[in-house]
């Protein structure tokens, strides 16, 4: 739902004037916000890494420490639509607050020096399990909080810096765990998640739970995701973004699954997959950079349909490059200028955010935030397990220009229902009354 146009404006004039990231910036309520995401996702980066290494040294078992990876995108696929709720049943604020406060005091068992494995990834999955109401609430807030443009120039700045701070957080990681250890390793992850509670406490509003200040009456959890769920069921608006969501980001990055392959493929070793893989990711941060500030917030959504395109285009390209030239350092170059561009592409994100929101009525934002989060763990993890599939009986190359094909045909349905529901938004569903469960 679009926020109301200031005293003495109107919307149109709103939605077509470009927000500075000073006027994002000078939102109080913001820089909270933006600064702990900041703070917890190089420390999670930090985490990541010190574990991994710590379950490699002590089992020697790549599948254990691929485990590790893993656990923390499992409470979204098991259960972001159920946890995501909580971002509408309780008052906002408080989710995100007790959400760090918690991963705080997890790390912190975390980080006792001689913690048996089992325990260490019980208390990790119980660490990712504040992931989906914390990031739920996070974005639903973040809509609350900024008017017209800022919002989209600020999705735009937290998805660079999430780029950013992955890139960093990986690059200090190594060096942090062997000056450091494990063990400090994960109490400076803890102490970012206190950080982060103590300045979200200070600076954020004390606002009413969403479905409270809607008007609902008591509800059980189960009836608020039916809800939630019914909503998305019955809008084709929000289910043509989601389609363009979930199938461009699939095919996009699913050559990361045969990153290694690929790169062998083309002539260079273990080394070279570093580059391949920062190409997409570089190209994400400037094509943000350019949507946010170069581009008018009226002329985005049109772009919607030419960026997905230019997003999967390259990828079939650099699949084709790999299959039909000589590895060499010119080959892979183009291959990583091909991904860069779709990098560039995926900008796509940004207006399809905004287009999101604004279909969306407030008090469910936290539900439908989650359930398009799900999917995206989940077409990520169905397109890298494609991917390696495919490279059983098919060159890496072949795999990256199929799936770049195959992206491309079919995005196209739900790129036409995206353009056939512009200006749509989601019906409220009919309460079923208030449960005495």
């Amino acid at each position: 739902m679009s926020a109301p146009a200031p005293e003495g404006t109107t919307a149109v004039a709103v939605a077509s004037r470009q927000a500075t990231f000073r006027e994002v910036f000078a939102v109080r309520e913001f820089r909270p916000l933006f600064g702990t995401f900041l703070l917890s996702t190089a420390g999670d980066e930090l985490a990541r890494v010190a574990l991994t290494l710590l379950v490699y040294q002590r089992t020697s078992s790549p599948l254990l420490t691929a485990l590790t990876f893993a656990i923390g995108n499992l409470p979204w696929l098991l259960g972001g639509p159920l946890l995501s709720a909580f971002a509408d049943r309780l008052p906002r604020h408080r989710v995100l607050i007790t959400a760090d406060g918690i991963r705080a005091a997890l790390l912190g068992l975390m980080a006792i020096p001689g913690t048996p494995l089992p325990v260490l990834l019980a208390l990790l999955f119980l660490v990712s399990l504040c992931a989906p109401p914390f990031e739920s609430a996070r974005s639903a807030l973040m809509a609350d909080v900024l008017e017209g443009d800022r919002y989209a120039v600020a999705n735009s700045l937290t998805n660079i810096t999430l780029q950013l701070a992955q890139v960093v957080g990986f690059l200090a990681a190594g060096a942090l765990v062997a000056t450091l250890g494990t063990s400090s390793a994960l109490l400076i992850d803890g102490v970012t998640f206190a950080v982060s509670a103590l300045w979200l406490a200070r600076g954020l509003h004390r606002r009413p739970a969403p479905t409270a200040e809607a008007g609902a009456g008591p509800r059980t959890v189960w009836q608020d995701i039916g809800d939630g769920l019914r909503l998305i069921a019955r809008s084709p608006r929000l289910l043509a973004i989601m389609g363009v969501l979930w199938v461009a980001t699939m095919f996009t990055t699913a050559s990361e699954g045969v990153a290694a392959p690929l790169v062998e493929e083309l002539g260079h070793g273990a080394t070279a997959i570093g580059i391949l893989l920062a190409a997409h990711p570089l190209g994400v941060t400037i094509g943000g950079l350019v949507i946010a500030r170069l581009v008018a917030p009226d002329r985005r959504e049109g772009l919607v349909g030419p960026l997905v395109v230019l997003s999967l285009a390259p990828v079939l390209a650099a699949g084709l490059v790999t299959v039909l030239t000589d590895p060499s350092e010119l080959t892979f170059a183009v291959v990583v200028g091909l991904l860069f561009v779709s990098g560039l592409g995926a900008s796509w994100l940004i207006p399809l955010n905004v287009s999101f929101v604004q279909a969306v009525p407030g008090a469910y934002r936290g539900r439908a935030f989650g359930v398009a989060v799900s999917g995206i763990y989940g077409v990520q993890a169905l397109g890298a397990f494609g991917a390696g599939l495919g490279a059983e009986s098919l060159s890496a190359g072949g795999v990256v220009a199929l799936s770049g094909a195959l992206g491309l045909v079919l995005v196209v349905p739900a790129l036409v229902a995206y353009r056939r529901t512009q200006g749509h938004m989601a019906a409220v569903p009919v309460a079923e009354g208030p449960s005495t469960a």
